[in-house]
This record gives structure tokens, C-alpha cells and sequence, in this order.
């Protein structure tokens, strides 16, 4: 019996002692099933930052990529760039390897894909997608936005000194590479390139790049500036960068070029007699005839050489005319710019305004360019409550109205934007002209503006999202 009970107590321990073992191997196994899937989680999340960061230096080599083939360049030459077939990542994914800076080991690779731009857009959108040797499957993908600034991102933009006086209300971005003076209301944005200035319009000291006399009238520098957002609702700054107007002559060659090969349907007009009358039309046409003789006192026309001719609206297109041009209409869908511009002389060509220009569509569906090599001139018959859709360009003189003697009109509406090279203006210190001047800016010009319009040199990111 004795024997028994020592063969049971000695079958309890070795089974207690198997219940132990099993215990802290099942423990043991569950401690390592979490290790290993903690360093399995930890590895994958690194191979995602690093995936991350390989698609991001693929972004950036496209920044440099795009620098160092746009900056500087033409509008023609960075068409011609985007149309060249060889572009990176247009048509056909651009891979490369991504090496280890320190080790020079290739640790990944990214893919980028291209949009060019298109349809008249200054807008180009790349994807990046990265990842590493090791997890080729674990892959980041990026999305930029690269956007070469249009110069109709403006509601007015001056090569001049400025003066907006009481009762004008602008809605958009204003800016001048010399001073400006602004007595009623900015909705948008208001800068200078200078931080300083004695306005011409009056005696006295130097004044802030940015100022108004609207009461009570902002002290003279270096005084604290006052935040006026009666006036500045969105702020001012000054100095700021300037805009350099000599590029647009370019702008007008590449325009005559493309006019003469028919790009898109677009018309080129010699410089007959002394210049044509347009008419758009929303049924997708233009009407024009040449002007044989025109008032130089109120710059109406005179009289006409022959008959009219009927023409399609060139859509993301040009009609050049190497001579003045009077201009009128109406369009519908179509997305056209107007250029008035003598490259065969030193003799410079004017845009006329007598009577509406104007959009059926306000959604971004119909653009109006309006370049003048000279100025864009309001005539002085022109209608007492006058409305122009587009984005206007006078590029050595400037968009306004002479001063017609005792003629009082009502109100002028700009939908679009203004580039001046010239002091601006639509009425007089004297209550002639225009009592009331509204400036609004059409938002869609941001990203679509008309074809050939001046823009900048240089691609920027305005755009970074993670897909």
C-alpha cells in the first residue's frame, strides 16, 4: 500500500509538472507570436515611412526635373517642352532607383506619373508612388499639384503707381510694382513691391506702399501701420515682389506664330488700313471688317473698307491682329484671347471698347483674353452702364479711359482681371467718367486662364495630398 501511495504522489507531480510545462510554453510561444508580430509590425511600418519618403524624393526630383526645363523659358518653349513627347512621366511611367545617401545602396525605387497641362491650363499634376527592395508591395503614393502662375491671378495687376478712388470696390488680389493709393474696398488682398513712396498726386511726404486718405488718413512712415480693414479687409503688404512686364512682348510673338499656323482654329489679320472690328458671337462665331478710318479725339469709328466676314470662334485659341482692334460680343463655351499688336513696327496697337463684352457661362466654361500691345481703351461714346468679361492686358500703355472732356458716365463692371503697365483708371478727380467702378475677379481664371496669356517662369506646388 505504502508503495501505491508513493507511485501516485509521484504520477501527480510528474502530471502537475506537465501542466507547468505546458502552461509556460503556451506562454512562451505567445510572448514570441507577439515579439515576432511586433517586429514584423515594426518592419512594415518602416518599410511604409520609407516607402513615403522615396515617393517624396520622387516629387521632388519632378521639381527639379521641371526647373530645370521650364525656368526662364517661353510660354512657346515650355509648350513646346510639354509637347515634346520626351517629357518624364507623360504618356509613359518614369521609374528610378532611390539609394541609400550614406551607403549609395539602392534601398527602393519610385514611379511618377504625368498630367500635363492642357486646354489653355498652366496646371500640371504628378503622382509619385514609392517603395523599397525588400517590400515591393508596400507602396505610398503622393500627388502634387505644379502650377506656373498666371498673371490673371489679379484683379489688378500695375507696372505703376495707383490710385483707386472712393467708390471702387475690387474683389480680388491687387497688386503694383510701384504705390499704391486705395480709397474704398479691397475684399482681397493689397500689395506693393515698394515699402515707400511720394504719390504724384499730391505734395508731401513720403507715403506707406500701400496707403489711403480715406478719413482718417494713414500717417506718414515711420509711423505704426494702422490695419484699416474698413478699407484692407483682407490685409496689405508691402514691399513685395514685382512683376516684370518686358516678358510680355514675347508673349504677342509666340501669339502671331501660332495665329499664322492656325493653332486651334486661330486667325491671323494683317495691318490693313487701320485695324478691324470684332464682333463675338454665342453661336460660336465672330464677325469682322476692317476699319478704313477712326476719331483720334473720341476713338470711335469712322468708317469701314468692305463687308463683313464670318469666322468660327478659335476655342483655346488666338485672333491676332497686327494692327488696333475694336472689340464687342458675346460668347458661349468658347475659351478665346483677343491680341491687338504690331511686330512689323515701332507703331503700337490699341484694344477699342465701346459696347458689352460678356460670358453666357460663369462657370469657368467661357474665357475672354484681351491683349493690346498698347492700351485698352474705353472710347468715349461708349455705353453708360458698360460690362466686360475678361481678363485685360494693355502691355506697354494702359487699361482705362481718357479723360473725354465733361462726360459723365454711370457704372463700369469688370469681370475678370486687369494688367496694366500704365496708371489705371476709368474716371476723374473732376466727377467725369465712370461714377462707379466695379472690379470683380473671376476665381476660375486661377487655374484656367485664357490662351497665351502671360504667366510666370517658374512651376510651384500649390497642392500636396497623400493617395
Amino acid at each position: 500500500m505504502r508503495n501505491n501511495r508513493t507511485g501516485t504522489r509521484q504520477g501527480s507531480a510528474l502530471a502537475y509538472g506537465l501542466v507547468i510545462m505546458a502552461s509556460v510554453s503556451i506562454l512562451l510561444t505567445s510572448i514570441l507570436t507577439f515579439v515576432t508580430a511586433q517586429i514584423k509590425n515594426s518592419l512594415y511600418t518602416n518599410a511604409r515611412e520609407q516607402s513615403f519618403q522615396i515617393a517624396e524624393s520622387g516629387i521632388h526630383f519632378y521639381k527639379w526635373y521641371l526647373a530645370h526645363n521650364t525656368d526662364g523659358r517661353t510660354t512657346q518653349q515650355i509648350q513646346a517642352f510639354w509637347d515634346s513627347g520626351t517629357a518624364y512621366g507623360v504618356g509613359v511611367p518614369y521609374e528610378a532607383d532611390y539609394t541609400d545617401p550614406s551607403s549609395g545602396e539602392v534601398v527602393g525605387r519610385y514611379r511618377i506619373e504625368v498630367i500635363p497641362p492642357s486646354g489653355g491650363s498652366t496646371v500640371a499634376m504628378a503622382k509619385s508612388t514609392g517603395w523599397t527592395t525588400k517590400y515591393p508591395a508596400n507602396t505610398r503614393t503622393i500627388q502634387v499639384r505644379f502650377r506656373r502662375p498666371s498673371w490673371s491671378e489679379w484683379s489688378v495687376l500695375a507696372n505703376d503707381f495707383m490710385r483707386f478712388g472712393a467708390g471702387t470696390e475690387v474683389f480680388g488680389k491687387l497688386h503694383s510694382n510701384q504705390g499704391i493709393r486705395f480709397d474704398g474696398l479691397a475684399h482681397n488682398l493689397v500689395t506693393s513691391s515698394v515699402a515707400d513712396y511720394n504719390d504724384p498726386d499730391h505734395t508731401g511726404g513720403n507715403e506707406f506702399g500701400v496707403h489711403t486718405h480715406d478719413s482718417p488718413t494713414d500717417p506718414l512712415p515711420p509711423a505704426a501701420l494702422p490695419d484699416r480693414t474698413d478699407v484692407f479687409e483682407a490685409g496689405r503688404e508691402f514691399p513685395a515682389v514685382s512683376k516684370d512686364f518686358n516678358g510680355v512682348l514675347g508673349d504677342f510673338a509666340y501669339m502671331k506664330s501660332e495665329a499664322l499656323a492656325g493653332v486651334n482654329g486661330s486667325r491671323y489679320f494683317d495691318n490693313a488700313n487701320q485695324g478691324r472690328h470684332i464682333i463675338l458671337h454665342p453661336d460660336g462665331t465672330f464677325s469682322i471688317r476692317t476699319v478704313r478710318s477712326f476719331n483720334s479725339s473720341t476713338n470711335g469709328i469712322n468708317n469701314y473698307q468692305g463687308g463683313w466676314a464670318t469666322y468660327p470662334i478659335p476655342d483655346n485659341g488666338v485672333i491676332f491682329v497686327e494692327n488696333h482692334v475694336w472689340l464687342e460680343g458675346a460668347i458661349n463655351g468658347e475659351r478665346v484671347t483677343i491680341a491687338a499688336a504690331n511686330l512689323q513696327s515701332s507703331s503700337l496697337k490699341s484694344v477699342f471698347i465701346g459696347n458689352d463684352i460678356t460670358y453666357t457661362n460663369y462657370d469657368g466654361t467661357d474665357v475672354i483674353g484681351v491683349l493690346a500691345q498698347n492700351d485698352v481703351e474705353i472710347i468715349r461714346d461708349s455705353e453708360t452702364d458698360l460690362r466686360i468679361d475678361a481678363a485685360l492686358v494693355a502691355a506697354q500703355g494702359r487699361v482705362g479711359r481718357d479723360h473725354y472732356g465733361n462726360v459723365v458716365k454711370s457704372v463700369i463692371t469688370v469681370y475678370g482681371a486687369i494688367v496694366t503697365n500704365q496708371r489705371y483708371g476709368f474716371a476723374y478727380t473732376d466727377g467725369t467718367g465712370y461714377q462707379i467702378r466695379n472690379l470683380y475677379y473671376d476665381n476660375h481664371l486661377l487655374y484656367g486662364p485664357p490662351p497665351y496669356f502671360p504667366t510666370g517662369t517658374q512651376y510651384l506646388i500649390d497642392l500636396w495630398e497623400e493617395l
